[in-house]
């Protein structure tokens, strides 16, 4: 399995396909080139969520998955690639994603935008209101802390985003891998322990980078 294959639903696993709105993300969404919150974001997040998909098949139904998947593309579209005022982020994604909805995804429409706007940061919805496939995007979108882009995406891209130097943010990523856990019992195997291996990780940069 492969992203062409999930973006092409080759496995029957939710309703249709996701060309039409892959297609939609990589020729219009203006923060494709972020420093963090840019195309391979997003094509993280979603690919994460298809896992979840996979995991849950017995739980989610093929619509769930559909919209879950659908909210994960268009989570950060059109994302200004600075922090603060998320709540913004979130509307511009909702606003970027209403014009290309499909015929066929119209009545899910408040179900998609509910699931962007569950993403806000810092989060404003407890987890435990959230759906199972709500839980699944938060986690996922958490999720990029513990991959192998780590450092390329999160402390070198989202320290840019946020105004602060590398060094700073593989400081402030002590603190967020000792708090951070997965919601979902998908989540707790699937990175739950690369967290920890993130962690240890981080440390050890920090040794290194101060050793004289």
């Amino acid at each position: 399995m492969n992203f062409s294959d999930m973006l092409a639903n080759t496995e029957q696993l939710y309703d249709g396909d996701l060309a039409h709105y892959f297609r939609v993300v990589m020729q219009t969404n203006p923060g494709n080139n972020n420093p963090y919150h840019n195309f391979r974001h997003l094509g993280h997040v979603t690919w994460m969520c298809y896992k979840g998909c996979v995991y849950y098949r017995n739980e989610l139904d093929p619509r769930e998955m559909r919209d879950l998947l659908i909210a994960a593309l268009f989570h950060d579209y059109a994302h200004r690639g600075r922090s603060g005022n998320d709540d913004l982020n979130i509307e511009l994604a909702v606003r970027g994603l209403r014009p290309h909805l499909l015929p066929e995804d119209v009545q899910s429409a408040d179900t998609i935008y509910g699931l962007i706007r569950s993403t806000e940061f810092p989060h404003v919805l407890p987890a435990d209101h959230l759906s199972l496939a709500g839980q699944i995007l938060r986690d996922a979108d958490m999720s990029q802390s513990a991959s192998d882009a780590w450092l390329q995406q999160v402390v070198f891209g989202l320290a840019a985003e946020m105004g602060i130097s590398p060094l700073e943010m593989l400081h402030r990523q002590i603190g967020f891998h000792e708090q951070v856990e997965p919601i979902t019992d998908w989540g707790k195997k699937e990175f739950g322990p690369s967290i920890l291996e993130k962690l240890k990780e981080a440390h050890a940069l920090l040794r290194l980078l101060h050793d004289d």
